[in-house]
This record gives C-alpha cells, structure tokens and sequence, in this order.
C-alpha cells in the first residue's frame, strides 16, 4: 500500500513539472533571481524566515547540486555518465539552506544542510522562504545526513496545508522515508528517527556557519 501512495504522489508530481532539460550540455533554465553564491544568512528572508535554494525541482530524476565555483548548477557524474536517480522522483523540491555547512569534524557529511520543500514544482535556482517542519535523520556511509522538511511560507504554495510537524501525516511520512532510504538502494542509507519542529530549529542553528 505505501508502494502504491509513493508512486502516486510521485506521477502527480512528476506531471506538474515542466521539464526544461537540455540534453546536450544537462544543465536547466536557471532563475536569475538567485545570488550568484548563494552566501546569505540562514535567517536571510525578508522578515528573517530562513532561506532555501532549489537544486532539483519535485518530479526530476536528474541528481543536479550547486557548484560554488563555476556559480551553476551542474549534474553530478556517476562512473562517467550523469547521474539519474534510478528510483521514482524527487516527491518535493530538493536543495539545501544557505548559511550552514555540515562539518565532517562533527560527523556531518562536509555540505549545506538538505532540505525538501513540500510544494508543487519550483524552479531549479529560486530561492524561497520556508517554515521547517520536521528532521528527518539519516545515516549515509556512517555519516549523519540530516534532511530538513519544510514547506513555503507563502501559503499559496503550500498544497499541504501543513504549517507544524502535527499536521504533517503518517502517509506523507512514510513517502518521504521510503524514498530517502530506497533511492540509492536497498540497505544504502539508514533511517534513524523524525524530529518535530522544536528539534528542527535546533538542527538549523547547529550547523549554521
């Protein structure tokens, strides 16, 4: 039953996405309104919401990151291919908050803390204000690899209609958890625990810069 209301969610979301991809060069059609270095402070918005910047729209398959050097988005190489998610979509908006770095002297894994934003597709590069809402702890080649969940602060973008860890349901639950510890495959990643929003903020100010 939970294969099922994954797959489903992740086709509707897979059917929202306007697949912008150029095959030749594998990079997408990028927001200029992002900052070019993405060096804000986590607490960057307009009314100090923190701050998320989209690598991978919801519905793609493509594992694109953030390249501090070149200022682009380039798709990550795998055994000298791009890599593709060989698993279903990503079921929400995948990136990571500006202002935090997951120090590998403290058990992080060296990068930006993750982050899935909860909405319809969002444009890879935006930036957008977010409401953390729950933690979901991972351990990834024996390193944690914490992912944030949020949704948007502009309710019009919040499908969910969720806005607290209580509001987030068992099913979202379980989607969003069977997919982060299946997509690189089986006995890859280890799930550890869900934290509530209390704990999340924490999380957030435990790896800001």
């Amino acid at each position: 039953m939970k294969s099922l209301i994954l797959l489903a969610m992740s086709l509707f979301l897979a059917s929202c996405f306007n697949d912008e991809l150029v095959e030749e060069n594998l990079t997408l059609n990028v927001s200029r309104e992002v900052l070019p270095d993405h060096e804000k402070k986590v607490l960057g918005g307009r009314k100090g919401n923190i701050t998320a910047v989209i690598e991978i729209p919801a519905g793609t398959n493509h594992k694109y990151e953030y390249n501090y050097e070149s200022k682009n988005y380039v798709c990550e190489i795998r055994d000298g291919k791009p890599r593709v998610v060989e698993f279903l979509p990503y079921p929400g908006n995948y990136g990571f908050i500006p202002g935090t770095l997951m120090d590998k002297k403290r058990g992080g894994d060296g990068d930006a803390l993750d982050v899935l934003v909860l909405s319809e597709s969002i444009s890879q590069g935006k930036e957008i204000e977010i409401k953390p809402i729950a933690t979901l702890k991972l351990v990834d080649k024996g390193e944690e690899d914490h992912k944030i969940i949020a949704v948007p602060v502009n309710q019009e973008l919040n499908v969910l209609n969720v806005n607290s860890f209580k509001d987030l349901s068992s099913p979202v639950k379980d989607i969003i958890q069977t997919w982060f510890v299946s997509y690189k495959g089986q006995n890859k990643i280890k799930f550890e625990s869900w934290e509530s929003d209390s704990a999340t903020y924490a999380e957030i100010k435990k790896w800001a810069k």
